[in-house]
């Protein structure tokens, strides 16, 4: 979400915000959201040192915790608001979320999407029976679109995370986990604009005081650790971040004063940290998640401690195929699992098969050959030969090159 809406009051929605709320909220949940269950993790154990416990909410219903939140703030409407219908703007995982709940609860929604929304998303949010409103090329031409529909129409605004309800539907997440766990030391929860945070940690502190919140941001987008920096809500210049659901310039003000009462610490990692979790993740769990949704993951090997009970949130599993085949070839290629380079060789017989079996002899395995006797080169007795081969680790990179080298080929490196 790119624009901010201002709280009314943020220190009287505070002092009102209580524990009653969040078991409302859960109560109101019942039946409606999964209880998604803890999934204990023996890699990320072993990856971070903790008793590690994943809690997919990638599986809940529409694929994100998103309905908790958007489902809690139309279930506490007046038959009056109700009756206006609700409004929002998203490209993700609200969008689906405050559809579904609007169908669940008989409410009309509607949800403007840009332009270019990939169609996959648009007929998700349509399939839960939202009228979808398409509108400009970026999500800033949706917002504007659905604030003229709700001055034209009266519409009810479901705002996506700086909203009391929103943060308590949320924060049923944190009620489960320590139901399941009671002895949980720490949970991670992945920022956006700090909806999901925000509820995580209240709902924490309010149960047991003594479990650790700590947000996840990625480097990219890390709003919420540049305004704790600050000391104020502040908005970044700019944001690049493969965790797209979490690309927000600008916290709550809301959000941002929960976030700072109640949460424990900020980690931020790196875009090559988030897409090699998402990769382990497949890899070991068999499970999908977008980039927004493994941040907890990623955070898993910086944390201060050792050796204590940790959940990290899987927040959404929203993700389309082409965005998930880029994100793990861009994983492989940073672990070393995929290397790609080019060899000048004489232009005589013999040469392809001197490197293929210098590759075969160092246990790679080629998985692409561009022979290309066109390419411009000093010498027009020499022609570039472009190999992609899979390997275990850069350290076997390492070797490979030193191997070719060895015999008179040295390598330029392409990815």
């Amino acid at each position: 979400m790119k624009k901010n809406e201002p709280a009314a009051d943020v220190a009287s929605i505070m002092a009102g915000t209580t524990i009653a709320g969040l078991y409302e909220a859960a109560r109101a949940l019942d039946g409606v959201a999964k209880k998604t269950r803890l999934l204990p993790s023996p890699f990320f154990s072993a990856l971070g040192e903790n008793d590690v416990y994943l809690k997919p909410e990638n599986l809940q219903n529409t694929g994100s915790f998103k309905l908790r939140g958007a489902y809690n703030k139309i279930a506490h409407m007046t038959e009056e608001e109700r009756a206006k219908g609700v409004i929002t703007s998203s490209a993700g995982n609200h969008a689906q979320g405050v559809a579904l709940a609007a169908e669940r609860l008989g409410v009309k929604a509607v949800i403007c999407m840009p332009a270019t929304t990939p169609l996959l998303k648009v007929e998700a949010t349509r399939s839960y029976g939202a009228e979808v409103v398409l509108a400009g090329d970026t999500f800033d031409d949706a917002y504007q679109r659905s604030r003229e529909l709700q001055a034209e129409k009266g519409y009810v605004y479901v705002h996506p995370f700086n909203d009391r309800d929103v943060l308590l539907g949320q924060g049923t997440t944190a009620l489960e986990i320590i139901d399941e766990l009671k002895d949980v030391d720490a949970i991670l929860v992945p920022i956006g604009g700090g909806g999901f945070a925000s509820g995580v940690a209240f709902a924490a502190k309010s149960v047991r005081p003594e479990v650790k919140v700590i947000g996840v941001e990625p480097q990219g987008a890390a709003c919420m650790a540049a305004s704790f920096a600050a000391g104020r809500v502040t908005t970044l210049a700019q944001i690049e971040t493969v965790a797209d659901g979490c690309a927000v310039k600008t916290p709550g003000d809301l959000t941002y004063a929960f976030c700072r009462k109640y949460l424990d610490d900020i980690i931020t990692v790196s875009e090559m940290e988030i897409m090699s979790a998402l990769l382990f993740l497949i890899e070991k769990h068999k499970l999908i998640a977008e980039g927004a949704g493994v941040l907890s993951l990623a955070a898993l090997a910086r944390l201060p401690f050792k050796g204590r009970k940790v959940v990290a949130i899987l927040s959404g599993g929203n993700i389309d195929i082409s965005t998930i085949s880029a994100l793990i070839s861009k994983s492989l290629i940073a672990r070393g699992r995929i290397f790609c380079f080019a060899v000048q060789l004489p232009d005589k017989p013999g040469q392809l098969l001197k490197v293929a079996e210098i590759v075969a002899r160092e246990n790679a395995n080629v998985i692409k050959l561009v022979h290309n006797q066109a390419s411009v080169t000093d010498s027009f007795q020499q022609v570039q030969l472009e190999v992609t081969v899979e390997t275990h680790n850069q350290e076997h990179i390492a070797r490979l090159v030193a191997a070719l080298a060895k015999e008179g080929l040295p390598v330029t490196k392409i990815y």
